[in-house]
């Protein structure tokens, strides 16, 4: 495994960390515990020491999950990320949307952030994880209603109690990012990033590169569309958020396995998945310092964690770029 320095700390994260979002079954239409907890320690044997996860997913269900699947590893061979700012159990701040929990419970979403919130998810997340601190704590997403140095405030005071190393964020532009950095030194930004979906570029990344923030890239398999595995007939499981979502309409599924299909004589030739290969070139990317990759079973944590043996020369990145653009992509 690699892995790579947050900005300007001194945490590493593998280049590979496993995004336990699908680990907790919501919005994915279900989950295994067994099957999860499998998949994280398979992803850590192989060098996958870093974890994402965040409350929401599941209504702490991940949280609980990843607690579980990392008990008698040591601590200090771990970096676990986890989020504040999504709450199911209090209707206060920015309304984000209406959902159903994993028991088929309808629930409201509010974006909030403000100071006793940000205390009190932390004390949360540090109970369901099982330890006594969180070493990168990123808000989820912007939350409208609450100034942004009351909120780091609120993350600086954990960090003085030892209960939270370094702190980023989630889903924040350039303007937000400066803002969040007039109260505390942001280390990195979690942004959505894939072959298909490199809006961030414009602007985003260059000022992460040029200000020396990580960027934790996610949904880098394009939420699994980048596999290849996904057919225009695909049917997705109740209550799976993909279904009726742009990038897996019929037509955007077909364009996507027309452009993967030109790049699979690549993957074949280094002995690799399509996978691997996409998620090689993503790590590759200028800017992007870990990709986030979730799985299900330990077979895919498996396979995630080989992306890292790929090897992708310049020539065959501009292959790679070349048939994105030719794709329209």
């Amino acid at each position: 495994m690699e892995y790579r320095k947050i900005g300007e700390s001194d945490l590493e994260l593998s280049v590979i960390t496993f995004g336990a979002w699908a680990a907790g079954g919501w919005m994915w239409g279900s989950t295994d515990r067994n099957d999860a907890i499998g998949a994280i320690k398979a992803g850590y044997d192989l060098g996958v020491t870093s974890i994402d996860t965040a409350p929401i997913y599941g209504q702490g269900e991940s949280e609980e999950i990843v607690g579980e699947a990392i008990k008698g590893i040591s601590r200090d061979k771990l970096q676990l990320v986890t989020k504040f700012g999504m709450r199911w159990d209090l209707a206060k701040g920015d309304f984000a949307f209406k959902s159903k929990d994993n028991d088929g419970k309808e629930i409201d979403i509010y974006k909030y952030a403000g100071k006793e919130s940000v205390i009190y998810e932390c004390e949360q997340s540090l109970k369901r994880l099982g330890t006594d601190y969180i070493d990168l704590y990123q808000i989820h997403w912007p939350d409208v209603t609450t100034p942004i140095d009351e909120t780091f405030e609120a993350v600086a005071k954990l960090i003085e109690q030892g209960k939270v190393r370094y702190a980023g964020v989630c889903n924040y532009n350039v303007e937000q990012l400066k803002e969040a950095g007039k109260t505390l030194e942001i280390v990195s930004n979690q942004i959505p990033f894939s072959m298909v979906n490199r809006g961030v570029e414009r602007e985003t990344v260059p000022y992460c590169i040029e200000n020396n923030k990580a960027i934790l890239a996610y949904s880098p398999m394009e939420r699994g569309l980048l596999t290849g595995k996904i057919t225009a007939d695909y049917k997705f499981e109740e209550g799976d958020h993909r279904k009726g979502h742009a990038f897996f309409k019929p037509e955007s599924i077909e364009k996507t396995n027309r452009f993967l299909a030109k790049i699979k004589p690549l993957a074949d030739e280094k002995g690799a998945s399509l996978s691997q290969l996409v998620l090689r070139w993503t790590i590759e990317r200028p800017g992007i310092t870990i990709a986030l990759v979730g799985a299900r079973n330990e077979k895919q944590a498996v396979q995630n964690a080989g992306a890292i043996k790929v090897k992708l020369s310049t020539d065959e990145i501009q292959f790679i770029n070349t048939e994105l653009k030719n794709a329209g992509f």
